[in-house]
């Protein structure tokens, strides 16, 4: 089972088709570290770690403050699923720019 890194949309929704593979690939593990920034959220306001919770629902504007966490939170865990999946990809380090070049390949040729 192979997952192409570069091409994260297999069908290619219609409002995401004409950008590149880059752009997409960056959108969708962006969009996985801010899932993953509001479950970090949830999790540290329901088990009121540091009196975080408490804060949250007691304090007049406490849901700003939340925000704030969360966004801060999904910058980071953005950034970084990002940069887990770049370094994770395939790289040629061959002259060239990474493309491959075909092998030449040796033909037998008869000979008078």
């Amino acid at each position: 089972m192979s997952f192409d890194h570069t091409n994260p949309f297999r069908r290619h929704p219609a409002s995401l088709a004409h950008l590149p593979r880059i752009v997409r690939l960056y959108m969708l593990h962006a969009a996985i570290g801010f899932a993953l920034s509001a479950i970090f959220t949830g999790l540290v306001l329901s088990l009121d770690v540091g009196g975080l919770g408490h804060l949250v629902a007691n304090v007049s504007g406490g849901w700003l403050a939340a925000a704030v966490f969360f966004m801060l939170n999904g910058i980071v865990f953005a950034g970084v699923q990002t940069g887990i999946v770049v370094m994770g990809m395939a790289y040629d380090d061959r002259p060239g720019g990474g493309r491959s070049q075909p092998e030449p390949v040796r033909v037998p040729v008869r000979t008078r």
